[in-house]
């Protein structure tokens, strides 16, 4: 029989060939079925050693190792990172550079590892330094809850000659708190951090049996949207933003980061919107070093609102992370919830704890066995039994008997090895040995075992004390760092930059953006639709493309914006080739894309005679010259759109006239005939809608503005376009009226008191200051009612005063918005509360009456501090 060829195998062990085995012993090896076994294996491998985490610790494979590994290298000192690699290597089977690389990961989760030297940046994406110039440590957070050799099982390391820890005994829902990402074959687990403050309050309702909730925050900071979070099991998913900043006009700063962003992938991102046309900016500046700064400069003439919406449409800048919680359950992966996870890691906190009462109370009551038993042999003189003994046996017998009669007292019978123990005494101690002593050791041992027994009897709340005192030691150094918003969805059509010009050919019926050499329609971007409609009547909405054939003759192209209801459509048509002549006004919204519609009855040889596209419902006055005919006297005539109502697109119309029509003029413009803009601000987002969400702030015409005032004391005034972006400390919002006076509460931060002022509501675009500069000074109230109140409750040292009810109008009056105001008291205060108003005074006449309420601007709901018509003309407009 010929040799086998050996072939290398993985641990440098040589195997025969398969198919020299085959011929050896004349099996047939099928590949589908090797495949099939070596596939499984690998995969399982990569899964359960590799890639997703365990359930119980929270921890891959090599992290676990690390940890180990730092642990028996711990003398309270840094080590180099080259040395703890080296030293993993003994429990870890694969190179230097995945542990290298798992380690830094951890050391910038600032978490269980105390790091020193560069360990990289996450904001900027810089890698760390190389591992024999930057040094680590356990944290004392990992020292605490992580390790316990007591409570720790063990196995053999890879090669057998170490032990390392099965699972690590960790008493914190570590993976919630560091979150994870792995990426197995035909697996992968996404769990996202949490902030550790949360969890530890979340663990504690959990253990008093109340509900709680679980969302996460990032390192980066940002913005998220957690309303698809499916409490972060397989499906969910969360949006995340940056935090853009309007520093001015024509400047927009950010300052927070997307998680999974660094600042250079996402100037990257920008930098490509910029080059597709999606947005128009200046240049951009990154002075990230330990906060984010990226400074955008935006083109001029740029909407800085509507450049922030197109961040986050077309950049990096908002992203969304789908979530999959998946951990391994001892030999299987398994899908989860981060509640699930939560409740499962403080189930197992309660049972380490547990175990380490438990062993805790083993080792008091055998060291209270041992003290009493020292003490009845020493107190009792025992010891001098045994001089008379002349065999070792004998020593034993006779201290045996010796304790026979106080074996009631101890808790447990006495030992062989209990007896040697005694043996090992030596005489110096036994002729210094103090009672008084032995009895406050023993009266120690005895107030900690009950304290233990105590506990074990009441674990839960042991428990959550035990939770209480990780927050105490280290919560203030966790601190939220993500805001949770809910966002709302931006139209990518309605903020786009236009960066293509629409041209068309109107005989021929082609319409797009490579038409350079045709008639020029107007500006446009490559996202949006467009609307065509032609002399038929027919008409339809397409893409905008390069070039488009959509039929002969058209008399009307532009931009379509969908769902808009104030453009108005104002048309006269033939129906048919000598019917009647219609006359509409029509808004055309819900249509489908490349779908043809008609604006007539659908009459073949239906034409439209004249049309206007009016975008706030203008409705003008036309006039109508007929063919002459025998008998027609009046060949001119003047028509007005504003008599005809607003109908649907389907709609027929109304009769114009039966003659035949010889042209058709505009005359003169009119007016909208929709009213003005119904506006509402929705606090959820943050954001100006017409869909009626959160707060009304009015109706709105050409003109009018929005004011707002922040928490920090600003004021400004704005337009109510849709597409504004408000402070995040928002603290009023409302429909400008400059005669409105306003009452203001603030502390002075600079002073430490609290003030009182009442200004006029005058405020221009640039923000207005209305309290003193100090960045503490903060507003406490806004009030608008005319006659005002407030209560003074006092704290501190002047707790025994009455509280102090102020009427504001008899306090203080109207002063400039620049005035400081008057100091209300000069004691401690402990809060301040809003009082139901005074009644504005009994009017004596009509003509009083509207001078009382243009002068107090009583327009406006105190509640609320929204505007509210009261049915004459407000003059302040």
């Amino acid at each position: 029989m010929e040799a086998m060829d050996p072939v290398e195998m993985d641990g440098g062990r040589e195997a025969p060939r398969p198919e020299a085995e085959a011929e050896s012993t004349g099996r047939v090896l099928h590949l589908k079925g090797m495949y099939k076994d070596w596939f499984l294996d690998y995969a399982s491998y990569v899964i359960l050693e590799r890639a997703v985490p365990n359930l119980y610790d929270g921890l891959k494979p090599v992290q676990r190792r690390i940890l180990h590994a730092m642990k028996l290298l711990d003398d309270g000192r840094y080590n180099k990172v080259a040395n703890i690699i080296g030293y993993t290597m003994q429990f870890h089977p694969h190179g230097d550079a995945s542990i290298g690389e798992a380690l830094v990961q951890l050391g910038q989760k600032d978490l269980l590892i105390d790091a020193q030297g560069n360990w990289g940046n996450i904001l900027t994406g810089d890698s760390a330094a190389a591992p024999r110039y930057i040094e680590a440590r356990l944290s004392k957070f990992a020292l605490d809850v992580v390790f316990n050799p007591k409570t720790t099982e063990w196995k053999p390391s890879y090669d057998g000659r170490n032990k390392e820890p099965i699972i690590l005994p960790v008493k914190f829902p570590l993976l919630l708190a560091q979150g994870v990402e792995g990426i197995a074959v035909g697996l992968a687990s996404k769990i996202l951090p949490h902030n550790p403050n949360e969890l530890i309050e979340a663990a504690i309702s959990y253990l008093r049996g109340k509900p709680f909730e679980l969302y996460p925050d990032f390192p980066t900071g940002g913005l998220a949207d957690c309303s698809r979070y499916n409490d972060g099991a397989r499906g969910g998913s969360v949006r995340v933003r940056a935090r853009i900043v309007k520093t001015d006009n024509k400047t927009l700063t950010i300052t927070e980061l997307p998680f999974g962003q660094t600042t250079s992938s996402l100037i990257e991102s920008i930098i490509k919107a910029n080059d597709k046309g999606k947005i128009k900016i200046r240049k951009i500046d990154d002075n990230t070093a330990g906060n984010v700064e990226i400074v955008i400069h935006l083109a001029p003439g740029i909407s800085p609102d509507k450049t922030i919406d197109a961040l986050y449409a077309f950049t990096d800048c908002e992203s969304s992370i789908s979530v999959n919680c998946c951990v391994v359950d001892e030999t299987s992966p398994k899908f989860l919830s981060v509640s699930d996870l939560l409740k499962i890691s403080v189930d197992r906190t309660v049972s380490l704890l547990k175990k380490e009462l438990e062993i805790r109370k083993n080792e008091l009551q055998e060291e209270l066995f041992m003290a009493s038993l020292e003490r009845i042999f020493i107190e009792h003189k025992i010891y001098r039994k045994i001089e008379e003994c002349e065999t070792w046996e004998a020593v034993l017998e006779t201290i045996a008997k010796g304790l026979k009669p106080f074996e009631k007292q101890l808790f447990r019978p006495v030992t062989g090895d209990d007896i040697l123990k005694l043996t090992e005494i030596r005489i110096k101690r036994i002729s210094k040995y103090d009672v008084s002593r032995a009895e406050e050791l023993m009266r120690k041992l005895n107030e900690e075992l009950a304290a233990t027994e105590e506990n074990l009897a009441h674990i839960t709340d042991y428990t959550i004390q035990y939770f209480r005192q990780i927050k105490k030691k280290y919560g203030d150094n966790w601190k939220r760092r993500t805001e949770l918003r809910s966002f709302d969805n931006i139209e990518a059509s309605r903020v786009v930059i236009a960066n293509e010009k629409l041209y068309v050919n109107r005989e021929e019926g082609f319409i797009g953006t490579g038409l350079r050499k045709d008639e020029y329609v107007c500006d446009c971007s490559d996202i949006d639709d467009i609307i065509v409609i032609r002399r038929d009547g027919h008409y339809l909405v397409t893409k905008v493309q390069e070039k488009a054939f959509v039929g002969k003759d058209i008399l009307y192209a532009g931009v379509f914006n969908r769902n808009d209801t104030r453009t108005i459509y104002n048309l006269v048509y033939r129906d048919g080739k000598n019917g009647y002549n219609m006359v509409k006004r029509c808004a055309l919204t819900g249509l489908t894309r490349d779908k043809e519609y008609t604006l007539t009855k659908g009459t073949p040889d239906s034409r439209i005679l004249y049309l206007s596209v009016n975008p706030e419902g203008e409705a003008e006055v036309i006039r109508v010259t007929l063919n002459p005919k025998p008998r027609l006297r009046n060949l001119v005539f003047e028509f007005d759109f504003s008599t005809l109502a607003i109908k649907g697109r389907s709609s027929i119309g109304n009769v114009l006239t039966r003659h035949a029509i010889h042209k058709i003029v505009m005359k003169e413009k009119g007016a909208s005939t929709l009213g003005g803009t119904h506006i509402w601000f929705d606090p959820e987002v943050g954001r100006l809608n017409t869909e009626e969400r959160g707060q009304y702030l009015g109706e709105f015409f050409n003109g009018d503005k929005i004011v707002v005032y922040t928490r920090s004391g600003y004021c400004r005034t704005t337009s109510y376009d849709l597409s504004n972006h408000f402070e995040d400390d928002l603290i009023r919002i409302e429909k400008y009226a400059p005669s409105k006076v306003l009452s203001a509460v603030y502390y002075d931060a600079g002073q430490k008191y609290y003030y009182l002022k009442r200004f006029p509501a005058e405020a221009g675009e640039k923000p207005a200051r209305f309290i003193d500069e100090h960045e503490a000074s903060h507003v406490v109230f806004l009030l608008d009612a005319p006659l005002p109140r407030i209560e003074v409750r006092f704290g501190g040292k002047d707790k025994f005063r009455p509280p102090l009810v102020v009427n504001v109008a008899e306090f203080i009056g109207v002063k400039s918005i620049k005035a400081k105001g008057k100091r209300l008291t000069t004691h401690k205060v402990d809060e301040i509360i809003e009082l139901e108003p005074l009644p504005p005074p009994a009017s004596p006449g009509p003509e009083h009456s509207v001078s009382a309420s243009e002068n107090t601007g009583s327009a406006d709901n105190p509640a609320t501090g929204i505007q509210m018509s009261l049915g004459f003309d407000d003059e302040s407009k």
